[in-house]
């Protein structure tokens, strides 16, 4: 029998490792600009065209390269940044296996022009599945030029599972903060379709972040709460949000030796230090940077790099929610305990003769024994049957596909508000709950989802328009949305590169301020992630509906109930949300029953 154990050939080798270190054009972006930060850069200018499936530049006044190392960048496990295996435990560079330039010229055109400054001239390098087309000498400035053309042009499957120019934009965007926001000494220019996305200059690390998210909905600036420490095991500095920045869709990032990364359980140790301050399903904004010896992590367990093992979590955990309890106390955002208060205690003065104060007297029954059995034990005759008796699902019980229909509510049946939040109303099972917020939610959600569907929105004019700022990202998916959102009743024109003028609102909005609810919608939809047309619609009929809809502590008239009740029949007779959550609930008659037994 043959041999049938080969060696597959480099350039295949290569198109299976892009697999994993290049998936898309936000991954390329994050390999070559690594580099050029590794190069020593301090000024980064990325040029994208349609997404970056068309082009991805790459333009950086680094230490450049020589003829020879520009040649061996491109093969597969070629490196500078490592000689060793024990390398791997002092790194000190965001790159180091030696394939990233390999797998991306493997699926991509590559052209490199670069020079180093001891150099009068510079050399270019055109690539192409792996395969050189030319190499020659050029002038050129100093540092390294680096275009990526027509990503997996030679794999269509790959192509094809590419997402929108807006949705891998957005993914640029997210990988191009993760860069900027660790190296504050570094100039950085985002150009995307000729267009100025994002102009960084070189400042502090506050100023920074101020600069990425001062044009979101709630800037940073002014409300971002500094700390720090120093100890033998690791050094930890950075900002926090404070309680008022806080959302369902916070920016947070952490960074441990320049490098980004994602720590669930650092992320517990955060979310415990902000414990007692936050509203319920809001999260704090947080930017921590760690500076730990090279040798305590592992940054080679994933191949995206992000995942990282510490060797002393637990410490690490300990120092982190220590840290940002002091930083809270120390600028009066946590509240604290003040010893300095008196506070006069209303303390009943005792009764003047002492003698008419009678002692408490203590009764015992002498008689009682608590292992003393009261009533006859029950037979265990007919244990049998407890077995053969059908058993009732949760998921096919009558109280489950119950629908709630016009027949529970007629004129003469009596219905009521408990706490200004729900509806109860009598019936034959028992009593019937309906949350008057959900109830609503659903109500909205059936119209506005009919709405986009149909293209027919009903639109009410501003008196005077309102201007929303939004961030790159929240930019990128405003203009996605701007149909549907057009479609709804709201009129949106750009006032400038990071702001819109809202002109006009939908009329079931009401009195509500329509910058919170677009921003809200905007960071729903976000998190939701999606690209088909009905998915988009959907999720921000949703988050319109729970902006809209009456909220719970709002006191309704009979009037208003009946409708509501009347209009949740008509449009949403289901016991529950699109999202789970509970609309109706019964109380029967038997649990009534139990309460008093």
């Amino acid at each position: 029998m043959s041999d049938i154990i080969h060696l597959l050939p480099d350039s295949v080798a290569n198109q299976i490792a892009a697999g994993e270190v290049i998936q898309r054009p936000a991954s390329c972006l994050k390999e070559l600009v690594e580099n050029s930060i590794d190069a020593g850069a301090k000024h980064v200018r990325i040029i994208v065209r349609d997404g970056g499936r068309t082009l991805l530049q790459v333009i950086d006044n680094g230490k450049g390269m020589s003829p020879t190392d520009v040649r061996m960048a491109f093969e597969r496990h070629a490196t500078s940044k490592i000689s060793q295996a024990a390398d791997l435990f002092a790194l000190h560079t965001m790159g180091f296996r030696g394939e990233a330039l390999a797998s991306i010229c493997a699926v991509a055109h590559v052209e490199v022009i670069t020079r180093q400054e001891d150099a009068e001239v510079g050399t270019r390098l055109e690539l192409a599945g792996s395969e050189i087309i030319t190499q020659e000498t050029v002038q050129c400035p100093v540092g390294t030029n680096m275009r990526v053309k027509n990503l997996f042009y030679n794999m269509p499957a790959r192509r094809k599972f590419l997402k929108t120019d807006q949705t891998e934009l957005r993914n640029l965007l997210m990988e191009y903060h993760r860069i900027v926001l660790v190296n504050p000494a570094v100039q950085f220019t985002f150009v995307h379709n000729d267009e100025i996305i994002s102009e960084l200059p070189i400042s502090s690390l506050k100023q920074r972040i101020e600069a990425v998210f001062g044009h979101t909905s709630k800037p940073y600036t002014g409300h971002l709460v500094d700390i720090a420490t120093h100890t033998e095991l690791v050094n930890i500095y950075g900002f926090v949000g404070k309680p008022e920045t806080a959302g369902k869709n916070s920016q947070q990032y952490m960074f441990v030796n320049g490098r980004y990364m994602r720590h669930s359980y650092f992320h517990k140790a955060i979310i415990t230090a902000f414990s007692g301050l936050l509203a319920v399903e809001h999260s704090p904004s947080y930017f921590i940077y760690f500076e730990v010896n090279p040798e305590a992590i592992d940054v080679n367990i994933h191949p995206a790099k992000t995942e990282i093992k510490f060797a002393d979590e637990q410490a690490i955990f300990q120092i982190l929610l220590a840290t940002i309890r002091e930083a809270l106390g120390k600028f009066n955002v946590a509240p604290s305990l003040d010893f300095t208060n008196e506070v006069l205690l209303d303390i009943p003065q005792a009764a003047t003769n002492p003698a008419n104060v009678a002692i408490p007297r203590i009764q015992v029954n002498p008689s009682y024994n608590p292992f003393k059995q009261s009533g006859a034990r029950p037979s265990p005759q007919g244990w049998e049957t407890l077995y053969t008796q059908p058993i009732i699902s949760e998921e096919t019980s009558e109280q489950d596909v119950f629908l709630f229909s016009s027949k529970h509510i007629d004129e003469n049946t009596p219905i009521f508000q408990w706490r200004n939040s729900y509806i109860l109303i009598p019936m034959e099972e028992g009593l019937m709950m309906v949350h008057q917020h959900r109830a609503h939610v659903a109500i909205l959600y059936k119209e506005l989802l009919a709405q986009l569907q149909n293209q027919q929105g009903v639109t009410q004019t501003l008196l005077f328009p309102e201007i929303i700022e939004l961030s790159n990202q929240d930019i990128v998916t405003l203009q996605t949305m701007l149909p549907d959102l057009q479609t709804i009743g709201f009129g949106l024109d750009q006032f400038s590169p990071t702001a819109y003028s809202i002109t006009s609102v939908p009329v079931q909005l009401g009195q509500i301020n329509p910058v919170d609810t677009l921003s809200e919608v905007i960071h729903y939809v976000q998190d939701c992630g999606g690209t088909v047309q009905q998915h988009w619609q959907e999720k921000m009929a949703l988050a319109l509906a729970e902006k809209m809809a009456i909220h719970v502590g709002k006191s309704l008239s009979e009037m208003e109930m009946r409708d509501l009740l009347a209009r949740l029949a008509e449009k949403h007779p289901m016991k529950y949300l699109s999202n789970g959550q509970t609309i109706i609930s019964i109380l029967t008659h038997e649990e009534i029953q139990k309460r008093f037994y």
